[in-house]
């Protein structure tokens, strides 16, 4: 059986990326659609675990996906929420901060879309974005980060003890794979919009990303906001992964479906 703490960064413990191998398949069953047809059984459960988590109105979800350009945050998305109900689900995105944001701490744009009872908020990028790209940039030097590491433990245990699940996921793929996975994208017609010129000059400071990663890894996996490392090379793998880690932290939960407001006994409807 797979033990989903395999995974999952020990608080306190400090990691090595080199350790986990992101071409790992642990998580697959086997072929493509033995892989397909669990991958729709547990998109099942999740759309149960979902309804389940929106009528009893008591805890929030925050599903934090980080990673590197084509490592899957959209598919992940879309595959793994495939049967969800969208009633009780919502994406935030982070891409380059406005000037409205920018005139504020760069928590204030995250802090507005965390999760409200009984939803789930998928981060697609996050606050992690604050000790990654402006780091591996040199557009903050190391005393910033070390303090907005401190700031981001603290933001997520404010949530945590305010009823948050937060789940934090990094999807780990090796630069061979983003290669041919950008590849893919340019010679793809219906993709080709997706590419930038500015991926190749991101992709050059491949090694200051991992490094950063891992900082964040290390100082930021905590008992009530833990880290995931997902091996990211196998699409299907990735996402049967994810779907289980979700499924097992709500059903964990021990949720129920409330009463009705209203003494429904006796009622008659003619």
């Amino acid at each position: 059986m797979l033990k989903l703490k395999t995974y999952c960064v020990k608080p306190g413990k400090k990691v090595k990326l080199k350790d986990w191998n992101p071409a790992d398949k642990s998580a697959s069953p086997g072929t493509g659609a033995d892989d397909a047809r669990e991958l729709a059984e547990l998109a099942a459960r999740l759309d149960e675990l979902q309804d389940l988590l929106y009528a009893e109105h008591k805890h929030k979800v925050l599903l934090v996906l980080q990673g590197m350009d084509t490592s899957g945050k959209d598919g992940v998305i879309r595959h793994v929420f495939d049967k969800v109900d969208p009633l009780g689900v919502r994406v935030a995105s982070f891409g380059v901060p406005t000037k409205e944001e920018l005139d504020r701490d760069y928590l204030w744009r995250v802090h507005k879309v965390v999760p409200g009872k009984g939803e789930i908020v998928i981060f697609n990028r996050s606050h992690y974005e604050d000790v990654l790209v402006v780091r591996v940039h040199d557009w903050i030097d190391e005393k910033e980060v070390q303090r907005r590491f401190k700031q981001i433990n603290a933001f997520e245990k404010l949530l945590a003890d305010n009823g948050t699940i937060i789940i934090k996921c990094f999807l780990y793929i090796s630069k061979a794979e983003q290669k041919r996975r950008l590849q893919a994208r340019l010679d793809d017609p219906t993709k080709r919009w997706k590419f930038r010129l500015g991926d190749l000059e991101e992709r050059k400071l491949w090694d200051r990303y991992m490094s950063a990663y891992q900082d964040v890894l290390n100082q930021t996996s905590m008992s009530y906001a833990p880290w995931y490392v997902i091996p990211a090379d196998s699409k299907s793998s990735r996402n049967l992964l994810i779907s289980r880690i979700l499924i097992d932290t709500l059903e964990r939960l021990k949720m129920k479906y409330p009463e009705p407001e209203e003494n429904l006994d006796g009622v008659v409807i003619k």
